[in-house]
């Protein structure tokens, strides 16, 4: 069994948060907290202008859920950023 490490992002937007440096495994982007019309942007990097963009949620304008779980499972080459942009989501990192 694997043991991810977290961060947990609770900042106001826009923020931009690094995660992790070096080589390692996105595994999964939780969303405690949602706030309408957010965006969420993930990066392959230790910061936006070196990064290679993994990808982009952006949350509805009408909230289905406020809780989701995003499973990634993807390999880090150079680290990761996350970038939050319109509300202040509250997310955990689960990474490796």
């Amino acid at each position: 069994m694997e043991v991810f490490k977290y961060k947990n992002i609770t900042l106001a937007a826009p923020t931009t948060t690094v995660v992790s440096t070096g080589e390692g495994i996105l595994h999964s982007i939780i969303i405690n907290k949602a706030v309408v019309s957010s965006v969420i942007t993930i990066y392959d990097g230790i910061s936006v202008a070196l990064g290679t963009l993994i990808g982009t949620i952006t949350l509805p304008a009408t909230l289905l859920r406020t809780q989701e779980v995003l499973t990634y499972d993807v390999a880090l080459k150079k680290g990761l950023t996350i970038v939050t942009a319109t509300g202040a989501c509250n997310l955990t990192v689960s990474y490796y």
